[in-house]
């Protein structure tokens, strides 16, 4: 099992679509560590959205695809359920 998920920063007012093949909330704390990618600018990062996929490659490809919308209308649609 794997996880496609998206997390809000609301002191960012921005949004960042990951998937991993552990936990949300491992994944998360890691996000909210000290480092120099995007999330690490921030440490307010909530999970707002995730998708549970058979394996790390479908939930990849998941990501992707969403990144491939690159509008901000649709991602929000898709966690208000409102796809």
């Amino acid at each position: 099992m794997a996880t496609c998920y998206i997390l809000y920063s609301e002191k960012l007012d921005k949004y960042y679509i990951g998937s991993t093949e552990g936990s949300n909330e491992e994944r998360l704390k890691k996000h909210l560590t000290d480092h120099k990618g995007f999330t690490g600018k921030a440490k307010d990062w909530k999970v707002v959205y995730s998708e549970i996929l058979p394996d790390k490659h479908q939930a990849l490809t998941r990501e992707k695809h969403i990144k491939s919308w690159k509008s901000r209308k649709m991602i929000e649609k898709l966690i208000n359920n409102n796809w």
